[in-house]
């Protein structure tokens, strides 16, 4: 069986930017990443991770490529995580991101399961929809007030300016 899969760049612009991807359940999440960043232009050097996600996009368990010395010794890991295993009848939604420092992050869903075609080889990128930007779009984040803070804003937060409750 292979899973077919829509990877969608998350930006606030109106150009979708997206890669549709068939791997193998039974492939890693490793061979995945590998996959985006191939579709995307990317090079394989900097570091990334995978989130389960409810059907609302929220991110949950991280799934990384790398473990680190200050992380959890039971941290699951790409290579050990087969897409069969966290893709199924309950959960067909993921979050990717990738490089921690610009922070590309993209929606991955599942759009459909089939069988292999005999002669293909997997993964297989399908469709190529739109030009990834030179920089990471700009994310905007919500408060515990619930006010939309930009990137900007981040970068000129002062603690003297915001009362605490």
């Amino acid at each position: 069986m292979i899973y077919r899969f829509r990877v969608i760049l998350d930006n606030d612009t109106e150009d979708d930017i997206f890669r549709d991807i068939e791997i193998n359940k039974k492939d890693s999440l490793v061979e995945f990443h590998k996959s985006i960043i191939t579709s995307f232009g990317f090079n394989n050097n900097e570091i990334a991770s995978f989130y389960l996600s409810d059907n609302q996009w929220n991110q949950g368990e991280e799934i990384s490529l790398f473990n680190f010395e200050d992380q959890d010794q039971n941290n699951k890991l790409m290579s050990d995580v087969l897409i069969g295993d966290v893709i199924n009848n309950q959960n067909s939604k993921l979050i990717y991101v990738y490089d921690f420092l610009n922070m590309w992050t993209f929606l991955v869903q599942l759009v459909e399961v089939a069988e292999g075609i005999k002669g293909i080889d997997y993964p297989n990128i399908i469709f190529s929809k739109g030009e990834i930007p030179e920089k990471a779009p700009e994310k905007k984040f919500k408060s515990e007030k619930r006010e939309i803070i930009d990137d900007e804003d981040l970068e000129s937060y002062s603690e003297d300016d915001h009362d605490y409750y």
